[in-house]
């Protein structure tokens, strides 16, 4: 049977607080997604919540499961579709970025996002671990937009079998959306091709009460670092292909091609020494 899965990606506006507003709108593009033949569809960093680096946050936070995730996961279940979310979180010592993954059965499971980056330790805490989820035969893995450059946080995920590595942004940095694009193009590939998984990538979209400003940018890339779908600008847009997972075992059956099989990771503790 072949392992192939249909993905698509949103840059999504999703303004401060307004969970009712984004909670529509997310059911809107997994509808549009579900037509389209997608199995899973990913959504920005803070989807749900919003992005703001404030105390604001404590006033929408959940825990997990909790409402919020309990209209995500119904939406899920109404459409038949496995739907990738973020929001605020409560934890137990603060306030978490998580990305939710919820199928029409029920939650697969969150990450809280471990790379805070400089703004945002002041208002969150980071998670601690690597979760690998499952849906219709695939393996996947989360990462949260600054987790992106860290390099070992796709190797960790491909170590543990991960197929496909989802890297949902909320990215507000002062460029233009072709900026952006290029940027990521500098170093998203290399976390596909050095892991030989498929990785997926979006941001939010729009101008915000609070100051921020996304430019929209969907990225699929394939096992070898290659462009399978983009779209970039500054409006909400979609995109969708269908991954055939087969390709990843090929590749892994390969002396030359894996690269993770020659790893010498006894010669690596200068990667695990507390530097700051």
């Amino acid at each position: 049977m072949s392992k192939t899965i249909s993905i698509a990606a949103v840059s999504q506006q999703s303004p401060f607080g307004g969970i009712e507003h984004n909670i529509e709108t997310t059911r809107r593009w997994a509808q549009s997604a579900k037509e389209k033949g997608a199995d899973i569809v990913c959504f920005p960093e803070l989807s749900i919540s919003g992005y703001s680096l404030s105390h604001d946050n404590d006033a929408i936070a959940e825990t997990v499961p909790g409402p919020i995730s309990g209209m995500i996961t119904q939406i899920a279940k109404d459409i038949d579709i496995c739907i990738l979310a973020g929001l605020v979180e409560k934890t137990g010592s603060g306030l978490a970025i998580t990305q939710i993954a919820v199928s029409p059965e029920g939650m697969l499971g969150k990450y809280r996002k471990i790379h805070l980056s400089p703004p945002e330790k002041k208002y969150f805490v980071p998670g601690s671990d690597f979760p690998v989820m499952e849906y219709r035969g695939v393996t996947f893995g989360i990462g949260l937009c600054f987790d992106a450059h860290f390099p070992e946080v796709s190797t960790i995920y491909a170590l543990r079998g991960a197929d496909i590595i989802f890297f949902p942004h909320a990215s507000p940095r002062p460029e233009t959306a072709h900026e952006k694009r290029d940027r990521w193009l500098r170093y998203l590939p290399a976390r596909s091709y050095d892991n030989s998984v498929y990785v997926v990538a979006c941001n939010q979209v729009g101008d915000t009460m609070n100051g921020n400003q996304f430019r929209a940018v969907n990225l699929i890339i394939g096992l070898k670092g290659e462009i399978i779908a983009e779209s970039f600008g500054n409006r909400e847009e979609m995109i969708i292909s269908e991954l055939n997972c087969d390709e990843i075992q090929k590749i892994r059956e390969s002396r030359m091609g894996h690269f993770l099989s020659n790893r010498s990771p006894w010669n690596y503790s200068d990667i695990t020494k507390i530097t700051s």
